[in-house]
This record gives structure tokens, sequence and C-alpha cells, in this order.
């Protein structure tokens, strides 16, 4: 717990040099999607605080916060599961490359990664010469986890056996 109260101070300065406020309610859904390894719906974090806090937030209050952590950089939005989690470079005071995210089809748990400018630069260029504009960067790929692979195999081996 200790972990999640220096992110959330961490948040709480970003915001600030920014010109905005991290909220309570604001830090409550934060502080969700940090402890979760997997990527949660507005409803899961609505759950979430009721759980947690006691506290009852309308579906549009959360949205609202979603888009406003969004904005100020401390999570991402997966567009295909319309799902968001927690920017693994909270803490970070650097500049960061393009973040993509590996999201495992089977207990749908998420990691950040980085892919280098570079990298999305060509790709950029491939895409406007195949007559498309790259309106986002950010990949979400499907994949398994360690942890998933290894339950597939020994499930495989037992079915061998």
């Amino acid at each position: 717990m200790k972990h999640i109260a220096g992110i959330i101070r961490h948040a709480e300065q970003h915001c600030k040099a920014r010109g905005a406020r991290l909220t309570v309610k604001r830090k409550q859904v934060l502080a969700g999607l940090i402890q979760s390894d997997k990527a949660l719906s507005a409803y899961e974090l609505i759950d979430f605080c009721k759980k947690q806090y006691g506290e009852s937030i309308p579906a549009m209050s959360v949205y609202r916060i979603l888009e406003f952590l969004e904005n100020e950089l401390l999570v991402h939005k997966l567009n295909l599961a319309n799902k968001y989690v927690a920017c693994a470079h909270i803490s970070c005071d650097h500049a960061h490359d393009v973040p993509q995210f590996l999201i495992c089809g089977k207990c749908s748990k998420v990691k950040e990664i980085s892919v280098k400018p570079s990298t999305i630069a060509d790709l950029q260029i491939t895409v406007q010469e195949t007559g498309f504009k790259l309106i986002s960067p950010q990949l979400e790929m499907n994949c398994l986890c360690n942890d998933c692979l290894a339950q597939v195999a020994l499930q495989s081996r037992e079915n061998i056996q």
C-alpha cells in the first residue's frame, strides 16, 4: 500500500505542476488502476471504489475522471477492450517512448512496453505510402503471458499422458 501512496503522491505533484488537481475521487479511481494488473472498465472501477472506499461514484463521473487521468498522461485507454490501465511510467520524470500494450488473451493481464519513436516513424511512413493516415500509434497486441503459457503447456502434457 505504501508503494501505491507514493505513486499517487507523484501523480498529484504531476497534476499540480500542470495546473490541475487530483481530487479524492480521481485518486481513488487511479489507485484502482494502479493496483490491478489487468485493464479495468469504468464499471469495474465503480465496483472497486464501492468495495474499497464505500463510495458510490456514478458512471458518468468515472468516465469524466478517466478522461481527466488520460489527458494528464496518468492512464491509457485500451481502445479494443474499452478499458483502462495506469501508465507504467507515472513515477518517472523523463520523456517516454511510444507506449504499446501486450494483452494476455487468456487472463487479460496487461503489460505496457515502449517502442522507439523511430519505429513508429517508419510505421507512419509505411501507412502514408499505402494511402492512410495514422491517427494513433498505440498498438494493442494479443498475447499469452508466461503464466498462461506455462498453464497451457502443463495442460498439454497432462492430456498426452
